[in-house]
Parts: C-alpha cells; structure tokens; sequence
C-alpha cells in the first residue's frame, strides 16, 4: 500500500531548492504541469497567495520571501488545504526576476505592499525601480498583468512617474477582486486607505 505523504513532507515539497540559481527556473517541472504562472514578489506569510491559488486551481502560483519564518507559514497553510499549485522560493525577490524568471513567461506579477522608504535618501532601497519594471516587463507574457498595492500614495506616485517615463506599460484598470493580505486585512482594521495600481505590458515604442 502506498504510505500517503504527511503535512511536514507536503510542505517540504512546496518550498522549492532550485539545483541551481544561475538559470532561468522551469514551470513546468516545478509543478509538474504546463499551466499559467502568476508571481506574488514578497508574499509574506503567504495568505493573499494561498487564497489566491485557492480561487484559482486552473493557475500556479509562485511565492518569492527572503525570511525564512513567513516561508514556513506559507508552506503550513498551502499543505494543509492541499494546494499542489503553490510553490515558494526563499531568495532576494529582486535577483529571482532578474535571474531565474524565464522570458515570456509569467502571466501576473503582484506586489503587495513593498517597503516604501519614504525618506528621499532612502529611495534607492525601494524594490520598484525602472530596472525592476524592466525585469518584470522581460518576464511576462503578451498582455501580462502587474498589480501593485501600497498604502503610501507617494509611493504610487512616484511608480505611475516610472510607468510614465519608462513606457512598458500602460496602466489599466481592470474589474477585479482579490484575498486580503495579512498587511491589508490590519490596514483596513484600522481604516487605512489601499491605493491599488494595475499594469499591463506593451512593447516599447521604437
């Protein structure tokens, strides 16, 4: 009889150990399916992602945090309702884009509630730069989707101005609806506004 694998060998399973990170990851053999991939870039404890996959079985969905507690949580919640289309990779978010995102192939990248680093010295740590816009246009596909929300409106300004200028994306507003993060359910305990941004790839104008 076949020993069915228990909840510690399941969540050992979602989090991924690449055999190198020197090359583009291949979808297909992580999840062991060719589905639509989406990317939730510092996905914290994992709640917004697993409610995602959870809604949306037909898709997968990669995990990307550098601190080692929220991936535990993730994989916890992602083993227990036995979603096999959620993986998590514990890097820099920033150099998992860059480095291991093959090219045309991610269809969203969601990033919720980066660190804003509101002092102007400061800025230079922020994760949404115009090379990491760059990074995100060079992996999605065709129309590929990018969601950004923050509560710091200067901060969602100062990314339409990147959006602007760099002219990789055209800001769109689509009807959708999506699982509250663990930031966003405390913000709106506490009546903080959400400001949401919606982005769509187009090909550079030559």
């Amino acid at each position: 009889m076949r020993r069915r694998a228990t909840l510690h060998e399941k969540e050992a399973a979602i989090e991924l150990v690449p055999s190198t990170i020197l090359e583009p990851l291949n979808f297909a053999e992580l999840f062991g399916r060719d589905a639509p991939v989406e990317l939730d870039v510092g996905c914290g404890d994992g709640t917004f992602l697993v409610g995602l996959a959870e809604q949306n079985s037909e898709r997968n969905f990669l995990g990307i945090e550098r601190l080692a507690g929220r991936v535990r949580s993730l994989c916890r919640k992602a083993a227990t309702l036995q979603l096999s289309n959620v993986r998590v990779l514990r890097i820099d978010a920033i150099y998992a884009v860059k480095q291991l995102m093959p090219a045309c192939s991610v269809q969203a990248v969601h990033i919720l509630f980066p660190d804003p680093w509101p002092k102007r010295r400061h800025h230079r740590r922020r994760t949404i730069t115009a090379e990491f816009l760059a990074c995100i246009h060079r992996a999605l596909v065709h129309r590929g989707q990018v969601h950004i929300a923050t509560d710091h409106v200067d901060y969602l300004d100062d990314i339409r101005r990147l959006v602007v200028d760099g002219r990789l994306f055209k800001i769109s507003n689509p009807a959708m609806t999506f699982p509250r993060s663990r930031f966003e359910q405390r913000f709106a305990a506490t009546g903080t506004p959400i400001y949401r941004l919606f982005l769509r790839k187009i090909s550079p104008v030559k």
